[in-house]
């Protein structure tokens, strides 16, 4: 029985150990990391042992603990990010070093051991480590640059496809000095595209002459860049490669679709592209402290403006007959059904056959106090509650009625993506301008973009901007 050969069955089902997403760890980052922490071991002992004439036995202990949190926080900040210049290496060097000390300060806070050290001692140490590793940042990536610039051989590369994500690769790879692809042109994918141009490089021919061009410019590395409705292209792309010693990398063009949140890891081995995931489900610890920030704010917000809430609620009880609160149900968090609280602004009135007409300008059914009330947003500070309820957030897009919901659904693309987060009490819309009322497609498509981009961009320091320039936004003269 020949066995030299495995049969289609068994290659099919042979399971490769090879990963298929390399973690490219690079020498110098580690070479830096190592020397990091121990400058920081260094320092810590020869300020400990010139203040106390010891290195005593707490001392080891934290040079320990800060060794794997500089280990840890470094590496998950991505502090030696290569194609960063000086400036942003160190800033982001810097950020990385305070929020070590930061977990440092908790944790002997938590275990109560902090009373134990020197204050000298602790900030110097914290003063110089940041001076020398900041300085030892730059002398390293200088040293690099100049050592790649000198003696690393540039690698000829060609970039399959003349789309946006061409056009991307061909600027990132020739600006970033750190890569050693060079990339010499692009290739286009279609024969008969005349039209084909990426700025930068020559569109040197199609896919039909593309041996050759890889014999004439010496092309050690290539990528292809195509759209995923190419797929079948490119597996045949990669076969007829194979016998030509260049390294082929897929460089999926996935941005003409509607992506929320996308991302990229990995599950056994297998290369996961999320084009469609909500950044709270993503990210446990993202979700915690959202929820943390959002009650403990709401609930700081509820004391400090209970006067002003007393008198918006006796102002509107005296306006006109009915209820101070007006509940509406809207879309929350994956589109489930929420009550939506509000100060009442309206007259008392019954919509024909349950339809929900947008407040306009000058509208009859506006009361007295609920034109102030809406001019100043102060209508929505009941919604804390719902915050504190945790249906909605303090920042995110806002909930419109199920009735709005219904009728842009179908005519605004990716309209429903919005209800992938917490609704908000603001959000990136309302500070940029799309506040009141969207009489038109149009604007309501503008607010849709805006949610959209917050979901795309969400972090817990955009919402603190957002929130800090929200009082600015109410002075606009869009609002009613």
């Amino acid at each position: 029985m020949d066995i030299s050969t495995p049969s289609t069955g068994a290659t099919a089902s042979y399971r490769r150990s090879k990963r298929l997403l390399k973690n490219h760890e690079s020498l110098v980052a580690l070479f830096q990391l190592s020397t990091d922490i121990i400058v920081a071991v260094v320092l810590l002992y020869l300020f400990a042992s010139f203040k106390m004439e010891e290195f005593p036995a707490a001392y080891r202990v934290l040079a320990v603990i800060a060794s794997f949190c500089i280990w840890f926080i470094y590496s998950a900040r991505g502090v030696y990010r290569q194609s960063s210049d000086y400036f942003r290496g160190c800033l982001r060097l810097t950020g990385a070093w305070a929020m070590m000390l930061l977990l440092l300060s908790l944790i002997g806070f938590i275990t109560k051991t902090s009373e134990i050290f020197s204050r000298e001692v602790l900030l110097l140490w914290a003063m110089s480590i940041l001076f020398a590793q900041n300085t030892s940042y730059c002398l390293v990536s200088y040293c690099s640059k100049k050592y790649k610039e000198n003696y690393e051989r540039n690698l000829p590369t060609l970039v399959i496809g003349t789309g946006s994500v061409a056009q991307h690769l061909v600027e990132s790879l020739n600006k970033n000095r750190w890569l050693p692809d060079k990339v010499i042109g692009c290739v286009k994918s279609l024969e008969k595209d005349e039209t084909a141009r990426v700025s930068g490089v020559k569109v040197l021919g199609g896919l039909e002459n593309i041996r050759s061009l890889i014999k004439e410019h010496d092309i050690r590395r290539i990528y292809i860049a195509l759209p995923m409705k190419a797929s079948e292209q490119i597996d045949g792309l990669n076969i007829d490669l194979l016998d030509m010693n260049v390294d082929v990398i897929w460089a999926p063009d996935i941005f003409a679709l509607n992506l929320i949140n996308h991302s990229v890891r990995e599950v056994a081995g297998i290369p996961l592209i999320s084009i469609n995931e909500s950044p709270l489900t993503s990210s446990r610890i993202s979700m915690v402290m959202k929820e943390l920030m959002d009650r403990s704010l709401a609930a700081i917000g509820l004391v400090l403006l209970s006067p002003v809430m007393i008198w918006v609620a006796y102002k509107v009880k005296k306006s006109s007959p009915g209820p101070v609160f007006f509940k509406q149900e809207r879309h929350g968090w994956d589109g489930k059904i929420i009550k939506v609280w509000k100060f009442r602004s309206m007259k008392l009135h019954v919509e024909e056959n349950g339809e929900v007409t947008q407040a306009t300008k000058e509208d009859p059914r506006i009361t007295e106090i609920g034109k102030l009330i809406r001019k100043t947003s102060l209508d929505e500070l009941p919604q804390l509650l719902n915050v504190l309820q945790g249906s909605m957030s303090l920042v995110g897009p806002r909930p419109h009625a199920v009735a709005h919901n219904d009728y842009y659904s179908d005519k605004i693309n990716a309209y429903l993506a919005r209800h992938r987060i917490k609704p908000g009490i603001t959000g990136l819309a309302q500070i940029s301008g799309y506040r009141g009322e969207t009489e038109t497609i149009d604007k309501m498509e503008k607010r849709v973009e805006y949610d959209l981009a917050y979901i795309n961009n969400w972090s817990l320091l955009l919402d603190l901007k957002i929130l800090l320039k929200t009082p600015m936004s109410l002075l606009s003269k869009d609002i009613y």
